[in-house]
Order: C-alpha cells, then sequence, then structure tokens
C-alpha cells in the first residue's frame, strides 16, 4: 500500500479501526466533513452537495469513490476546473515555493534540496542528502515548532508530496519535497527513539494546517498527512507504529485540516436567510449581512474552528484551545 498513490478506504478500514471516522469528522459542525460538489449526485441518496460523508458512502463496494485527481475521468477533472477553478500545482513548483519559505527561516539557499531545469526543459531536483545544520540560534525543535498554513490545500501537496499531483508519479519518501515531510525528515535525523520520535512528530503535525472547499479534497489531503506519519515512522523503526499513536494523529490531523470557505471563514455554503414573522403572516427575508457586505465578521454562517494546542481550553482546562480561525488573521 505504501507505495500506492491512491490510498483505499477498505483498507484503511480493515486495518485501522475507527481511524476513517476520525478523518471525516468536522470539529466546526461537530458532524462530518461533507461532499460540498454536485460531482457525485449520481450515485445516489447520500452523495448529493449537503450530504455528510460517512464510511459507509466510501467502503465496501463503493471503496472506489474517493480517488485523487490524476486518477479521475478527464472531463469531471475539467468539470471541477470551470466549476471550483480547481488547479493542481506540479510538484516541482511546490517544492520551489516551499525553498523560498525556507530560504528566509534558514538564512541560506538550496537546504533541502537543488532545483534542476533539464536539459529537456522540464524541472526537477537534488536532494542534499547531508543531515540538516541549523542557523546561529535556532534548532531542529524550532524547525518542527514552526507553524505553517496552506491555503485551498486540494490534495495538500504543498504539506507532504507523496504523489504528484498532475502526474501521478508516485515519489519516494526520501525524495519528497512537502511542508510536513522535511519537518519529519529532520525529526528522523535527530531522534532515535521512538517515544521522541513520535512525540516529535506530534508536534510537527500540530503546527501544520490547511483548509479546503471540496470534501473529497480534504479526506485526501487528510489521509495523505496519515499515510506520511505511518510511512516515515515504518521507514525510521522497521515496524508500523501502533493503532493508539496512529488515531492521535488522525484526531490532530480532522482539526488542523479542516473544512472552510476562504473568503468567508465559514463553512462552505452555511450563510442563509434569515426569515423574520411579521404581523398578518408575512414573513421578511434577511440575507446575510456578511455576504452581502463582504465583511468578513458578520457572516451568520457557521465559522471555523481550529486548535491552538499550545494553550489551555478555557472550557476543559486541557491543552489545545479552541478558537475561531477568523480570529487568528489579525495575526497574519
Amino acid at each position: 500500500m505504501f507505495d500506492e498513490i491512491d490510498i483505499f478506504e477498505n483498507d484503511i478500514r480493515e486495518q485501522y479501526p475507527e481511524v476513517l471516522d476520525i478523518l471525516l469528522r468536522d470539529h466546526s459542525t461537530k458532524e462530518n466533513i461533507f461532499w460540498a460538489t454536485d460531482n457525485y449526485q449520481d450515485l445516489g441518496k447520500g452523495y448529493d452537495f449537503a450530504s455528510p460523508i460517512s464510511s459507509e458512502l466510501i467502503t465496501g463496494q463503493r471503496g472506489f469513490v474517493i480517488m485523487p485527481r490524476v486518477k479521475k475521468d478527464k472531463e469531471l477533472q475539467q468539470t471541477r476546473v470551470r466549476d471550483m477553478a480547481e488547479v493542481f500545482t506540479p510538484s516541482w513548483i511546490c517544492n520551489a515555493q516551499n525553498n523560498l519559505i525556507d530560504n528566509a527561516w534558514f538564512g541560506r539557499e538550496n537546504v533541502f534540496n537543488t532545483e534542476i531545469t533539464n536539459s529537456d526543459g522540464s524541472h526537477s531536483w537534488q536532494i542534499n542528502n547531508e543531515v540538516i545544520t541549523f542557523p546561529k540560534g535556532k534548532t531542529w525543535k524550532h524547525y518542527v515548532r514552526d507553524t505553517r498554513l496552506e491555503m485551498t490545500c486540494g490534495e495538500a501537496p504543498y504539506i507532504t508530496s507523496r504523489y504528484d499531483t498532475t502526474t501521478g508519479e508516485y515519489i519516494p519518501i526520501e525524495n519528497r519535497i512537502g511542508l510536513l515531510d522535511r519537518k519529519l525528515r529532520v525529526i528522523s535525523e535527530n531522534v532515535d527513539t521512538s517515544d521522541e520520535w513520535l512525540k516529535a512528530a506530534q508536534t510537527a503535525y500540530k503546527n501544520t494546517y490547511a483548509f479546503e472547499w471540496q470534501g473529497d479534497s480534504l479526506l485526501l489531503a487528510r489521509e495523505a498527512m496519515l499515510f506520511t506519519f505511518i510511512e516515515n515512522f515504518s521507514k525510521k523503526f522497521k515496524k508500523l507504529p501502533v493503532l493508539k499513536s496512529i488515531k492521535y494523529i488522525a484526531y490532530i490531523i480532522s482539526w488542523n485540516i479542516w473544512q472552510m470557505d476562504g473568503m468567508k471563514g465559514v463553512v462552505p455554503n452555511s450563510c442563509h436567510d434569515k426569515l423574520t414573522q411579521e404581523l398578518f403572516g408575512y414573513t421578511e427575508k434577511s440575507p446575510c449581512y456578511g455576504c452581502q457586505k463582504e465583511i468578513i465578521t458578520k457572516h451568520n454562517g457557521i465559522y471555523c474552528l481550529v486548535k491552538d494546542w499550545g494553550n489551555k481550553d478555557p472550557e476543559t482546562g486541557k491543552k489545545g484551545r479552541k478558537i475561531r480561525f477568523i480570529d487568528l488573521m489579525k495575526y497574519i
């Protein structure tokens, strides 16, 4: 399974009990993520735009429903480009842009790899196989804790490059260039015990965020991040992580990779007309004020929640304070 770009939901359900249900959670609505696309409505009840995605809808005989964009029908790909501006970025561009972030953070270039333009005009990269060194005043732990966010993430190619989302080519762990891939590489280079590795990996995941509109792409992103964890642990320690560790990483992912309308900060299509009953039986319809005036703090939809893992929640007293994503915008 680890060299397949398509992660099969049947396999997740059978090999890792409860994990698929965790990956389908939406913490803002306290339900599951939903399709947010009409692409599946021909499959029948439960596959329309507003329906939540349950594990029953994508496993068993329907285990083929969720698949990476590159494996979708060409006509469907074009429809999603036209209707939702869904455009996936080649891995070499993801790498070049991620390199710009690291150039600034490290204060030098070619830290993880060197970008290459081949004789035929194509692009690739050459991995730096030396152990990553850190600038004065910074350590590998600072890098792991550095917070990164991918907007409208699709299948999250900037976070983990398990495969090139435009060609479908599988990318081995040692050649990956995602934001999370780099953090896990640094952890593996500096940690030798599984307990310490797991703790550091949890920190890396807690500091990696992304959001996406369409439910199928969101699930693919979450699955890719989960299997990136399993693959890196297995490569380092020559065994699979225990189910408890896999479930906790899935839980972190379910919070940090969420479904959102990025223009409004709310669950997609959750804004609505407000109906007010007037005298004599008349009903007045008032549109969402935030939508009408384009004010992000005035929507009547469901504002998306994320977790601030480093601070305590006032309700529970435990670390992991819930906060509306739009309340973080003052820090951006």
